[in-house]
């Protein structure tokens, strides 16, 4: 069902979901439909939550444990009604760098400190902002996000030995890499291939399968059954733990050092939840509340930092596999981290034969579907300035800085948009009913001109100088703007130069067709009688300018 638009008014923007699911009443079997569709995302969360905590320069169990909690305060608390919340492959390159930089505790700070500001952002209203940026920046910072996490994954990829610590920034990750080939481990690539080669072959053959978790399964029996030298979790990080940990609070004293990494989790992390929540809605018909979802991830963000996890967001995959896999409400996200719980408490033992090849197998497979090739290719053709945003927005993600190629490309986009609307401003001149100048010469004195579109500061600096340029001639300058929707104070401003200009040389400007709330708007900036004269329309300014001397010294002079 979806929300009506006064749901979104007043205070009811910041209520969870559920309490909307449940007013309308959840039942027997929409808990059976909810359990389900959870066990299902509980699935496909399982591997891909230790892949992204281990590609994040993170223990597995770090993983877990933003699944768990942060995955079940999103639903609780969310403005979704289907959106499932954990770590993300789109933090994998902040985190990393937050860790080499701060360390551990500073990340854990990091994203307690991104849930403040999330909250905040919520209570500002914010989210309605968020949803606004345009679909060639979020194409090309998801690409590019993309190409960095496949980066990321090749030395597991190829069981590469590297002498010290793996670079972060590509160019130098690629050279270290490729120093390395010498120590390619082949059953680390045969691994990495087959669980890739299960997971895509399933998702053709087999969609309702778990390709992620059945491919992970079948590698780590691969490992075991033949004694494959292949590191795993167990080799790298030993058992994992079988319960959450303690609830502790951050280490303030390093808020200093951690204050920037959380600025940058709170942008990313409001971005992607609100997309994935948009690609819900889209799927299911439903609107999600953007301001309380804003809220639910700060508040998860907190909970998962207190138990040792790191940034929560709302996931696209695991989001979409929800709606696929029949969910009723937030319910289902909540299962779903309880599942996971279940999983850490029976079964963590497992995990330690787990291959870290497969992971990087399944991060690469992510990796792929993440690149939207199909939409980046697309904007590539359609315009130049498209191609511009997408393109700039891509490379400084991959080779400078996530956060930059966000700012970067949102501010190109802009500018092609105000372009793009400066152009669509039409000018004309209007065809006189009568150009004959008649026996006093009257009509051979003016010239009018109608404008259509928003006279906003791109089309005020595109048409302006024209305005002048014509202003130069007639003592009578005449705009019809009855197909003018908007003035802003450029706009104004210009009309301030144009008037004066005219009324230099004898002239006087005429704007005409004016809306009373525009006219306010503008008498309000300052461009006000006598300086500039407001008629009707184009017929008045007639009647106005040809009426005979002794009805008024002369039809400027009266005006």
């Amino acid at each position: 069902m979806t929300d009506t638009p006064q749901s979104h008014n007043g205070l009811t923007e910041f209520l969870p979901k559920i309490l909307t699911v449940w007013r309308e009443g959840y039942g027997l079997g929409d808990l059976k439909a909810d359990a389900l569709a959870g066990l299902t995302v509980a699935i496909v969360a399982l591997p891909l939550s230790m892949a992204i905590a281990i590609a994040s320069g993170v223990g597995p169990e770090r993983g877990l444990y933003t699944a768990i909690v942060g995955g079940f305060l999103v639903s609780a608390l969310g403005g979704s009604r289907y959106q499932v919340g954990g770590p993300a492959g789109a933090f994998i390159v902040l985190v990393s760098a937050c860790v080499m930089a701060v360390g551990l505790q500073g990340l854990i700070l990091a994203t307690f400190l991104s849930g403040l500001f999330l909250i905040a952002a919520g209570a500002l209203r914010f989210g309605t902002y968020i949803r606004y940026i345009p679909y060639p920046v979020t194409v090309g910072f998801t690409a590019g996000i993309a190409v960095i996490i496949f980066a990321s994954q090749l030395r597991e990829m190829f069981g590469l030995t590297l002498p010290g610590a793996e670079p972060g920034e590509v160019f130098a990750k690629l050279e270290a890499l490729w120093a390395a080939r010498d120590t390619v481990t082949p059953a680390a690539v045969a691994v990495a291939a087959l669980t890739a080669g299960l997971i895509l072959g399933l998702r053709r053959f087999r969609p309702g399968w778990p390709g992620m978790l059945i491919a992970v399964a079948v590698a780590s029996a691969v490992v075991a059954a033949f004694g494959l030298e292949v590191a795993t979790i167990g080799t790298r990080f030993g058992d994992l733990p079988n319960m959450l940990p303690v609830p502790n609070l951050p280490d303030w004293s390093l808020w200093q050092a951690a204050l920037p990494w959380a600025v940058s989790f709170a942008l990313l992390g409001a971005i992607e939840s609100l997309l994935s929540a948009v690609v819900a809605d889209g799927m299911s018909g439903a609107r999600h509340r953007s301001n309380a979802e804003l809220v639910a991830q700060g508040i998860a963000n907190m909970g998962s930092a207190v138990f040792g996890g790191f940034c929560v967001t709302g996931t696209i995959a695991r989001t979409a596999t929800n709606v696929r896999a029949g969910s009723r409400g937030p319910v289902s996200g909540m299962l779903h981290a309880l599942f996971i719980l279940v999983f850490m408490m029976v079964a963590a033992p497992l995990a330690a034969y787990i291959p870290l090849a497969a992971l990087a197998g399944v991060l690469g497979v992510v990796a792929w579907g993440m690149a939207e090739r199909h939409e980046f290719a697309s904007l590539l053709r359609s315009s130049r300035g498209d191609a511009l945003v997408v393109s700039v927005t891509f490379l400084l993600v991959v080779f400078r800085d996530l956060t930059e190629g966000i700012i970067v490309g949102f501010a190109l986009a802009g500018l092609v948009f105000i372009r793009r609307m400066s152009e669509a401003v039409e000018m004309r001149q209007s065809a006189r009913p009568d150009p004959d100048p008649g026996v006093d010469g009257r009509r051979a004195d003016r010239v009018v001109y109608h404008l259509r579109g928003p006279y906003f500061f791109g089309a005020a600096a595109q048409i302006g100088g024209v305005l002048e340029r014509i202003a130069e001639a007639p003592r009578a300058f005449v705009l019809d703007m009855t197909d003018v929707p908007l003035i802003d104070s450029s706009g104004a401003r210009s009309f301030h130069q144009l008037a004066g200009r005219a009324r230099r040389r004898g002239g006087q400007l005429f704007l005409v067709g004016l809306t009373p709330v525009l006219r306010r708007q503008l008498e309000g900036q300052g461009v006000r009688e006598p300086e500039v004269c407001y008629l009707p329309d184009v017929a008045a300014v007639d009647r106005l300018l040809d009426a005979p001397p002794s009805e008024g010294e002369s039809g400027l002079g009266k005006a």
